[in-house]
């Protein structure tokens, strides 16, 4: 039944019960490596979403995701990405 879910889209991955906590703590880890404004909006958007209707979601995010452009993490993601470095994400 979980293979089905994950077959159809709705769950991203499933795991034996015995690697639960090992897999939960890797993807806490890899999230952390991301920038942190960036995570906060997109858990901002995600929690939002179902409290809106598709479009007034859509519209959200894309405010989210434009205000990220006025910071310093967007502009040293986009140039860490383009010279293939690792980000030094400031929170900023």
């Amino acid at each position: 039944m979980l293979q089905q879910a994950e077959r159809y889209g709705l769950v991203a991955r499933v795991f034996p019960a015995d690697d639960l906590v090992e897999e939960a703590v890797s993807m806490g880890f890899a999230i952390a490596e991301k920038g942190q404004m960036a995570s906060i909006m997109a858990k901002e958007a995600v929690n939002a979403a179902a409290e809106m209707t598709l479009a007034e979601g859509l519209r959200f995010e894309r405010r989210l995701f434009h205000a990220l452009f006025a910071t310093h993490d967007q502009k040293e993601g986009m140039d860490a990405f383009l010279h293939k470095r690792k980000p030094d994400f400031k929170n900023a």
